[in-house]
């Protein structure tokens, strides 16, 4: 599934390990979520850091794809070692 596909509501697995619900479903580079890290914060992720999300059965998928201006953001930040 494409991360631009992903809805409000979705619970979502970082590349960090962190979980978090999208709260928005809007397309681009970064998306809005409430992440349960070390805190519960509310703020923006970037899209390429998703890597998992939980369909509607409750079960973790991994089929996510990116689009091109996604993966230029993560090489942009992996080159500035972010």
């Amino acid at each position: 599934m494409k991360v631009d596909d992903l809805k409000k509501g979705t619970r979502i697995l970082q590349a960090n390990g962190w979980e978090a619900d999208l709260l928005d479903s809007k397309k681009g580079t970064t998306r809005l979520a409430k992440v349960y890290g070390i805190y519960t914060e509310c703020g923006s992720i970037y899209a390429h850091n998703i890597v998992k999300y939980k369909d509607t059965d409750g079960y973790w998928k991994s089929d996510v794809e990116y689009s091109k201006s996604q993966l230029d953001c993560k090489q942009l930040n992996d080159s500035m070692g972010f």
